[in-house]
């Protein structure tokens, strides 16, 4: 079926089943699915099948030399870490990108994809971490369509709530181990960041939006330790260091604005920091 889309970009139901040699029923059901799923981003009308304007069909023809091979497998190592819930999508294309590394990078890709491919089945129920997988989905088909998601969410100290959501932005954490969505919500109309594994329920709507033309997420991160940007203008975090770590210190860009100063004890480290909430401890 996708190569059926990679020839022209509109079919009709009895024309896929015609082609392919099997019934309608089995041919829409095929269809949903690789909506459904986000292997093809496809929009549906009258029977009539097709590519959502300005998308391809997916595919991975890649070419690497050894160096840009091993940055992909560190980037690959990354993900594992920040990765502690199950998520189908995350692993398949975790997969197939490890799938065009060098013979020697494939052998050690099996260590690495079980620490995404894993199953908590045989924990007890209250030791089990979600399945993201669909939520997930919703939030980057979202994300990338630029469609509006009706949400609930569960903030850590308040009641669960319902809204509509505009994702703007997908931004991982190291520090949390974990993926939040940056858009604009319902409730108060103002950017608002939610966590992936507070979203407890997320569907996919017809009304599409647009992003604000002002709207620049490198530039609002900026100034975050992690994600927490904050609404006032940046405070300067100050830091001392003994002369024992300043070498060390100066191993690691620790954020986009900093700068360390020499001082007889050893070093001071500054930096702009929009919201101190995570950096703080």
């Amino acid at each position: 079926m996708m190569k059926l889309f990679s020839e022209k970009p509109a079919w009709r139901v009895k024309e896929i089943a015609t082609r392919l040699g099997i019934n309608e029923d089995t041919a829409a059901n095929n269809l949903k699915d690789l909506s459904y799923s986000g292997l093809l981003p496809l929009d549906t009308e009258k029977h009539v099948w097709k590519l959502i304007e300005g998308s391809v069909v997916p595919q991975l023809t890649i070419s690497l030399s050894y160096a840009e091979a091993g940055g992909l497998y560190l980037a690959g190592r990354l993900l594992a870490q920040i990765q502690d819930e199950q998520n189908w999508h995350i692993s398949m294309a975790l997969k197939k990108l490890l799938d065009a590394l060098p013979p020697t990078l494939q052998e050690q890709q099996q260590e690495l994809l079980s620490l995404l491919m894993f199953s908590d089945d045989a924990l007890p129920a209250e030791q089990r971490q979600r399945d993201m997988s669909q939520i997930f989905q919703v939030l980057t088909s979202g994300w990338i369509t630029r469609h509006r998601i009706r949400l609930t969410y569960q903030p850590p100290k308040s009641g669960a709530f319902e809204c509509f959501f505009e994702p703007y932005l997908l931004e991982p954490s190291a520090i949390g181990r974990t993926i939040y969505a940056i858009g604009k919500s319902s409730i108060k109309d103002q950017l608002r960041t939610f966590k992936l594994e507070r979203i407890l329920k997320a569907e996919l709507m017809d009304g599409s939006f647009v992003v604000p033309a002002n709207f620049d997420g490198p530039k609002l991160l900026r100034y975050a330790w992690g994600v927490m940007y904050g609404d006032e203008e940046p405070v300067t975090v100050r830091l001392r260091f003994h002369a024992n770590v300043t070498k060390r210190l100066h191993e690691t860009r620790w954020h986009p604005t900093q700068s360390i100063q020499l001082t007889t004890y050893g070093c001071e480290w500054s930096a702009q920091i929009g919201d101190i909430t995570e950096i703080e401890p």
